[in-house]
């Protein structure tokens, strides 16, 4: 019983970092614009580098003992496929709902890991919760200011809101996205902890799509021509993942 209820509150802390990341996007300006663009790519790198320790230190490590060369192969490759597809049809809608299913993409999976993960002996678990709430932060930040853009006046004279959302409503939605943690969390705990060989390909097959993300969208959007606070951004996140897993091993 003790670890349901680890689940559910480490899933729940770990859901509620996304609005907490829309919070500091509301934050309009932190100084001058040159400082609040360097933030946003830093914030960017940060996530994409916590991603990286999630599948470096967690996701694949806790997946290999259940896998064999070839289900590891086709795990990865189909959550790469995957991701690319999802992104594919995403490029071509850019509004608020697809920002929404961007985050769930990687979200929903690694909850369902944290949840068989405390099923079975919760190794690795603490340490998965505390990699989604540090890329959830900048996941939020970024799909925030992405989804309210349209809140810029000159945007809204040239007749580019149809698809956005204002504050407010963002906000309550990425609140209602925090149970989404606990109940794929308690999916995980009472149905993947006794089926191995189908947690391990829902962490690689969720690996796969995380670097997929990685490479293709949160690394070109964190380069920053000139400026080298970005990259450093990548290097905390990635240490964070470390230090978090030092401190839980």
């Amino acid at each position: 019983m003790t670890s349901i209820w680890t689940t559910v509150v480490l899933a729940t802390l770990a859901g509620a970092a996304m609005p907490a990341g829309a919070l500091l996007g509301r934050i309009e300006h932190l100084g001058p614009n040159w400082l609040d663009n360097e933030l946003r790519h830093s914030v960017i790198a940060f996530g994409g580098g916590a991603l990286l320790s999630a599948v470096a230190l967690v996701l694949v490590p806790e997946a290999l003992p259940a896998s064999n060369a070839l289900m590891i192969a086709l795990a990865m490759i189909l959550g790469g496929l995957f991701f690319g597809y999802l992104d594919a049809i995403l490029s071509r809608s850019r509004g608020s709902v697809s920002q929404l299913i961007a985050m769930l993409a990687d979200f929903i999976p690694e909850s369902l890991a944290l949840g068989a993960m405390f099923a079975i002996d919760g190794e690795g678990g603490v340490l998965l919760a505390i990699l989604i709430a540090l890329q959830n932060v900048p996941e939020g930040f970024n799909a925030f200011r992405e989804m309210t853009a349209s809140e810029d006046p000159d945007k809204i004279r040239r007749g580019r809101v149809a698809q956005n959302m204002r504050g407010k409503t963002v906000l309550l939605l990425f609140c209602l996205l925090v149970p989404l943690g606990p109940a794929a969390g308690l999916v995980g705990h009472y149905w993947l902890a006794e089926h191995d060989a189908v947690l391990a390909f829902i962490m690689l097959f969720a690996s796969g799509g995380i670097l997929y993300l990685v490479f293709q969208d949160i690394a070109p959007q964190a380069r920053l021509e000139r400026h080298w606070a970005p990259s450093l951004g990548a290097v905390v996140g990635f240490l964070f993942g470390v230090l978090g897993h030092l401190a839980t091993t």
